[in-house]
């Protein structure tokens, strides 16, 4: 048996470096039991506020030309007021990230300071000393601004990041990190350019840094946490994915985005073999993917992925993949194929014979097929498990257009909306936050990450192992006779 001072260094251990917890299994965000029934609650989520909008479109036109059936933006945008209403977003989630309610009850955080010139003790109106706080807080944004990160932003729990009403962009090393923490939301954000950062100490919370090896260089990283939602951001341009959920990461609801410009779009799993990866639940919902996307819209392992009510505008290779026994419901989407005629495939079993992947259960309801697309649906019983999760059936392309339209950022600097400047402060005292000029989207920040080899990242957790195994265990001698 291990002495008791050896059990201690290791859940220390354990406590800094996160790549032991993930090793050893401590602990896991539980799924949703029902997957289907979630699925079921977007369908009628859906047609509630489609048929609302059609019966005030002969009652109250006022009304009906701000809704557009799309139910997460009909819960808030048609309020005049929403400026000081703005914590009523956290009600508006759909899918596995409803849950999510980020800063609900919190205080306002204006962040005030664009700049990002310490990760281990940010300033006070920074972008970072924000999202490490412990307690709730909403945080939004004064006026336009562009927030260059120089190592990940990592968040503590309980957070929402409003950009409404402003031309918020977050770009730099590493971007934005999500590690075994709940209860975020982020919201009406450019997220662009991001590459890899690390080897440095990072702040995670008012009580605690510590070194971060090299990142990804995502724009979104979640890991191991729950209770995630991403809503109306922009998201192009970054070292590695635009958004990746691993290693047991469930609850998240991906929504109202737009995608554009990148290779590897979104990675839902840690890996194949991980097993904690299989209670992963995703809702994709009224996405756009836009141009010059190449694959992994998602590409999925393990999991149950909810693909509802996506306009995708073309790919190079192709739009879902997966590998490791996923669960795929894709439920009125338009898939506009490519014209090269071997990527018309929706789909892709990457790295798996047919033999092993046609049991898998990938079904396609009412989805809309476009310029040659299909999708090679697989799996026995499959009608039977898809019974309660049917969602809206497109009759034509115009329902897409209409649940999509207004992906992506909202307002300054977002995509063919009418979402304005703030009309009053965030505490309801009536000032103005400023209407400053549309920025460019597209900055040319350095794209560029570390040339520190890879060795050298794993090296301190190597040393604390090796000393945990020294200090714990005696060498085996042979009995004396």
């Amino acid at each position: 048996m291990l002495p008791i001072n050896c059990i201690v260094l290791f859940f220390l251990l354990s406590s800094f470096f996160p790549f032991t917890i993930s090793t050893f299994n401590l602990t896991f965000p539980i799924p949703h039991p029902n997957p289907n029934e979630v699925a079921q609650e977007v369908q009628r989520r859906v047609n509630a506020s489609i048929s609302r909008r059609e019966t005030l479109q002969t009652t109250q036109k006022d009304i009906s030309s701000c809704l557009t059936g799309n139910p997460i933006d009909d819960c808030w945008k048609c309020d005049p007021d929403w400026p000081n209403n703005r914590q009523r977003l956290a009600d508006c989630a759909i899918g596995f990230g409803q849950y999510a309610k980020g800063g609900k009850g919190g205080e306002y955080y204006i962040v005030t300071d664009s700049s990002d010139d310490d990760a281990v003790t940010p300033k006070p109106g920074t972008l970072r000393y924000a999202v490490i706080q412990e307690e709730p807080l909403w945080i939004v944004f004064p006026s336009n601004m562009h927030v260059k990160l120089k190592q990940e932003l990592i968040f503590n729990s309980y957070k929402t990041l409003d950009g409404r009403g402003a031309n918020v962009h977050i770009t730099g090393g590493g971007c934005i990190t999500l590690q075994y923490i709940s209860n975020v939301i982020i919201h009406n954000i450019h997220i662009h350019h991001c590459y890899q950062s690390g080897e440095a100490n990072v702040r995670s919370s008012p009580t605690h840094f510590g070194w971060r090896t090299e990142s990804d260089g995502d724009g979104i990283s979640i890991f191991g946490a729950k209770d995630i939602w991403i809503d109306h951001c922009s998201l192009s341009h970054c070292k590695d994915g635009l958004i990746d959920a691993v290693m047991g990461s469930t609850g998240i609801t991906i929504s109202n985005n737009f995608f554009s410009h990148h290779n590897e779009v979104m990675l839902l799993g840690h890996s194949d073999e991980y097993e904690p990866d299989s209670g992963m639940q995703v809702t994709i919902a009224f996405n756009h993917f836009g141009e010059k996307l190449v694959q992994r819209m998602p590409r999925c392992r393990r999991g149950y992925i909810h693909v509802v009510n996506n306009d995708f505008t073309q790919w190079e290779m192709y739009a879902i993949g997966g590998s490791g026994n996923p669960t795929i419901n894709s439920q009125g989407n338009r898939y506009t194929a490519p014209t090269n005629p071997n990527a018309k495939q929706v789909t892709k079993r990457v790295d798996t014979d047919e033999g092993d992947w046609k049991g898998w259960n990938w079904r396609s309801e009412g989805d809309v097929m476009v310029n040659g697309a299909f999708f090679v649906a697989s799996g026995e019983g499959v009608e039977f498990k898809y019974e309660k999760a049917y969602s809206v059936e497109p009759k034509s392309a115009v329902l897409i257009d209409q649940l999509t339209m207004h992906s992506g950022v909202l307002g300054v600097g977002g995509r063919d909306n009418n979402l304005g400047k703030w009309s009053s402060g965030v505490n309801g005292d009536g000032s103005d936050f400023g209407s400053g000029e549309d920025e460019d989207d597209d900055y040319s920040d350095d794209m560029s990450g570390s040339n520190i080899p890879f060795s050298t990242a794993f090296l301190p957790l190597f040393i604390a192992m090796s000393s945990f195994l020294l200090l714990c265990f005696e060498p085996i001698t042979s009995p004396m006779l």
